[in-house]
């Protein structure tokens, strides 16, 4: 039986192998169910998903970030942060925070005027997580892993930076989430420096 992954907008991907010029094993996820399809992922490699739900097979990565503190940030967006449709992501030292590019709100409000909607809230909202897209906004680097202290950084759109900028000192992770978190989606996130 052939690998496949239902990802988060619910399309079924199927595991391909091909080879580079070199005459070695590649692989790549496609919605295509037939060729040369794999039925067992190869050793040293996972599944990734990332936030806007492309599928890949990457070799397995180095666990810096533990499941707790990645929970940690999960906790505090529920708790302290005002976003409703975010996605967290782990990526070698850092932990990220994406949230959808839209208006969820708005589109929300748009789609429920329309006539036949009223009580189809459920199905509105399910169409509308499957067609987001995230955009990465903050994240908590680890800067030591053995005091387990981190930085944060938010995401700048200024055409001359479009990169990651340092927003304060560093702390214990919990504090930082509490004290950084409840500024997305909100004017003062741009504040930060």
């Amino acid at each position: 039986m052939p690998i496949t992954h239902v990802n988060a907008k619910g399309k079924t991907y199927y595991l391909h192998q091909g080879t580079t010029k070199t005459g070695k094993p590649k692989y790549h996820f496609s919605p295509k169910s037939e060729g040369n399809l794999v039925e067992t992922v190869p050793e040293g490699y996972e599944i990734y998903e990332h936030p806007n739900a492309q599928v890949f097979l990457r070799q397995i990565q180095p666990k810096i970030i533990t499941d707790e503190e990645r929970q940690v940030v999960e906790d505090g967006m529920r708790k302290y942060a005002s976003v409703s449709h975010y996605k967290i992501d782990v990526k070698g030292n850092a932990i990220l925070i994406y949230t959808a590019a839209q208006n969820m709100s708005a589109l929300t409000a748009i789609l429920q005027g329309i006539p036949g909607a009223m009580g189809k809230e459920a199905q509105i909202m399910e169409i509308l997580n499957r067609s987001a897209h995230y955009s990465p906004v903050m994240q908590f680097e680890l800067i030591d892993e053995e005091e387990r202290t981190f930085a944060v950084q938010r995401y700048c759109y200024r055409g001359s930076i479009d990169d990651w900028i340092y927003v304060g000192g560093s702390g214990k992770l919990k504090k930082l989430v509490q004290q950084y978190v409840k500024h997305l989606d909100k004017e003062s996130f741009y504040e930060l420096m």
